[in-house]
């Protein structure tokens, strides 16, 4: 590498034709980025808001890809960033660093197969083939019709096929008649439409560039798959880490329903003797009605009628599989898709079955999947299973052959990584590792610390499978005892959080009830709004507290007050960033996507820490099986849960320099109960408070001074 600029160099040049400022942060995370590539070894990285992670992650990464002639992998959590990276960042980037380096580095994206229009599929679907179509009314059908023909229409100037460049959007059942995923997709030489297919465009695109964009739900099926889906690489960025276990854990888990089984059959009658099929149909019916039997939540032992429909089920796919039989060798494009679409089916069809019957076979304290039936009110019923852990799949899959970068600007839960280094079956830090051989050394009579169940174990349930190597080796990312060697790094943030940020309690108030919010809640609120004017983001632990806030106080205040629901999220969000004085009320997709700095923001509420619900079937699930094996079940899954996301919503006050305004947690807990120390620690170091007058009389002048400034602007 000794030929192209250092990465000071790089980044200096990106900063300054960017009309950008050297950050410290900024440059302390390049440095250990481009040093972690170097030396082969893993790092996890927490770059607070307005660190500018992005430009300290792409410069190393365009810099290692040019040097070593191999891709580097960007993975994200949303497609905001993905589209932020590949519209905006990367191509500016590129321009920045072409003249210093010899070519204008490259880019490209890779999203799912499912992602992109399906020539073959748009050809052969119908509204009669929609999966389910029988459930929707007559409306529902002309409705889905209309989308599917605007797609078509779509389809005629797409350059791409990618699903975000349709707007407005359609419906996921409607983009299901033009798509396929890849378990469905026949193969670009079988296909008549191989040479034309948008997906194969996305792949050969990717091919021989610097950098490769793809999120999370990708990058674990490519982790799954027996094949690979994105380029050879052995270097990876991954931006919003902290969303990467529930990516992977939604990849990882498989979904049995009346649809999906009724679907299968109808895809195997094409093929099979209708008898065989038929019989798998009729072991839908069977699954359905079992379902009515069966309470919702999660299923610790196994119904005997539920376990007979289930192995039904398996066997008649099985036996549909089976008739199917091999591929005769030719076939006609027609007859080509038709099988792959069955066979895709029923092979999803019978291993969802196969793993909810197979995760009973353990006692209940080894099971390593966990089972739990969902019974929403516009959705039929499902059973699903999904692995307690996936840090195990990490571990082999992600970290096994490859240097990783994880970043975030949240990932220190408690005031260090091990929650969520855990979690990514990552085992002890370098630097914790040094300090105990350290002081093993200077008590040489002291026997080394075994590495138990407990001691590897994932906050999430995992109860780890390697042993913690205690070595100083030297042979990059692999531990001795398959452990991934790792170090941590906070190169903290350009705010000055206890300047600009008044955390206040209301430890006055009453513990949360589980019956809504109570009047004092809502006086409390109403205050605050008053004392503000407005700009108040409000996340609440649920939809109807969310709604029931906002129905209450749009009879008390003056503000006007959006709530989530009402409109799609990004013209809610809009709506409130463009009117100075609202109120925006939501839930969970505003703990993490709003992103509105200025005086529209100056007051964040929070109705309750955030932890999971107690019938949350995987949450709790892996609570009971971290305190099976001798762990903290609480703090390591409930506690953690609760901290990342506080973290996460009460970031959205200070998201410029100039940000200022008062994070209001209503909930008392947070400072009168024993875990209030751990969710405190998670947060960054604002100013805090438990006097209510204190907090409103705070936000009162910022109203004065954000109104005396658009009256200026007026002026």
């Amino acid at each position: 590498m000794a030929d192209l600029p250092d990465v000071p160099t790089l980044l200096g040049a990106a900063v300054k034709a960017l009309g950008g400022s050297t950050r410290e942060g900024q440059q302390t995370m390049a440095d250990a980025v481009a040093a972690a590539v170097e030396q082969r070894e893993h790092l996890v990285v927490q770059a607070g808001t307005g660190t500018g992670k992005s430009l300290a992650y792409l410069v190393p990464a365009v810099r290692h890809a040019m040097a070593t002639k191999t891709p580097v992998v960007v993975s994200t959590a949303t497609i905001a960033l993905q589209n932020q990276l590949i519209d905006r960042d990367l191509p500016r980037l590129a321009a920045a660093l072409a003249p210093l380096l010899p070519r204008e580095p490259t880019f490209a994206v890779l999203k799912g197969r499912r992602n992109y229009l399906c020539r073959n599929r748009m050809q052969t679907a119908s509204e009669d083939d929609a999966e389910g179509s029988e459930l929707f009314d007559a409306r529902q059908l002309s409705s889905l019709g209309r989308q599917v023909a605007r797609v078509h229409e779509w389809a005629e100037d797409t350059r791409t096929g990618d699903r975000d460049e349709l707007v407005p959007g359609v419906s996921d059942l409607a983009w299901r008649q033009v798509s396929v995923g890849g378990n469905e997709c026949m193969g670009a030489r079988v296909c008549s439409f191989g040479q034309e297919c948008f997906a194969e465009f996305a792949r050969e695109a990717t091919t021989g560039v610097d950098v490769v964009v793809t999120n999370h739900a990708m990058l674990s099926i490519d982790m799954s798959q027996g094949y690979h889906i994105l380029p050879e690489h052995n270097t990876i960025m991954i931006d919003e880490a902290h969303e990467l276990v529930d990516r992977a854990t939604s990849v990882a888990t498989g979904t049995l329903t009346e649809r999906s089984v009724t679907a299968a059959a109808k895809r195997a009658a094409r093929l099979v003797e209708p008898g065989i099929s038929e019989r798998l149909g009729e072991c839908a019916d069977g699954l359905s009605l079992m379902f009515t039997e069966v309470p919702e939540g999660r299923l610790d032992h196994i119904d005997e009628g539920l376990a007979g429909a289930v192995a039904a089920v398996r066997d008649a796919a099985a036996a549909c599989v089976a008739a199917i039989g091999p591929s005769p060798g030719e076939l006609d494009p027609d007859t080509a898709s038709d099988r792959r679409l069955a066979l895709a089916a029923l092979t999803e069809v019978r291993e969802a079955a196969e793993r909810v019957l197979e995760s009973y076979e353990p006692p209940l304290r080894d099971r390593t999947e966990i089972v739990w039936l969902t019974k929403a009110p516009a959705r039929p019923p499902a059973l699903n299973v999904a692995p307690l852990a996936v840090g195990g799949l990490l571990r082999e899959k992600l970290f096994g052959d490859r240097t990783v970068v994880l970043t975030s600007a949240t990932l220190t839960l408690g005031g260090d990584f091990t929650a969520l280094a855990r979690q990514w079956g990552l085992g002890r830090e370098v630097a914790q590792e040094a300090a105990e051989r350290a002081a093993r050394a200077e008590a040489p009579g002291t026997p080394a610390e075994p590495a138990t169940a407990a001691g590897t174990g994932a906050s999430d349930g995992s109860t780890g499978t390697g042993a913690r190597d205690t070595e100083d080796d030297d042979d990059g990312p692999h531990r001795a005892a398959g452990e991934p060697r790792w170090r941590g790094l906070d190169v903290g943030s350009p705010f000055d959080h206890g300047r600009s940020g008044i955390l206040y309690v209301a430890r006055h108030l009453p513990k949360p009830g589980r019956d809504g919010l109570s009047e004092a809640y809502l006086d409390e609120i109403a205050e605050l709004i008053e004392a503000s004017d407005g700009r108040a983001l409000g996340l609440f632990s649920s939809m109807r507290a969310a709604q029931q806030a906002a129905d209450e106080l749009r009879e008390r205040v003056d503000q006007p007050i959006l709530c989530q629901g009402e409109d799609s999220t990004g013209q809610l969000v809009r709506r409130f960033a463009e009117e100075e004085r609202a109120c925006l009320f939501g839930t969970l997709s505003l703990w993490q996507g709003v992103d509105v700095p200025g005086p529209s923001l100056q007051l964040v509420i929070v109705d309750r820490i955030p932890f999971p619900r107690p019938d949350d079937p995987l949450a709790s699930a892996r609570q009971r099986a971290v305190s099976a094996h001798g762990g903290n079940g609480f703090l390591s899954v409930s506690a953690t849960h609760a901290a990342l996301l506080l973290a996460q919503g009460t970031g959205r006050l200070l998201r410029s320099t100039d940000d200022r305004g008062v994070i209001a947690v209503l909930d008392p807990r947070l400072a009168t109960a024993g875990y209030g120390g751990f969710l405190r620690a998670s947060l960054p170091p604002y100013w805090g408070t438990a006097d209510p007058e204190v907090a409103r009389s705070a936000l009162r002048r910022l109203a004065e001074k954000a109104g005396a400034g658009q009256d200026e602007s007026a002026a």
